[in-house]
């Protein structure tokens, strides 16, 4: 996964929790989770319009 260890993952959440709190992390969570989703549907929004285009 991106060439991270254990370790690294565990430095990363560790800052994470320090920054945004034990109380947002759910949220900051979520928001996350909606934009990968956005962007993936975005993506696939875009390789549609492509096929559409290459079809014509």
């Amino acid at each position: 996964m991106f060439g991270l260890g254990t370790q690294e993952l565990l430095i990363i959440l560790a800052l994470v929790m320090i920054v945004f709190g034990a109380g947002k992390l759910p949220q900051v969570g979520s928001a996350m989770g909606k934009g990968i989703r956005n962007f993936k549907a975005g993506i696939a929004d875009a390789s549609d319009e492509v096929d559409k285009l290459e079809e014509s």
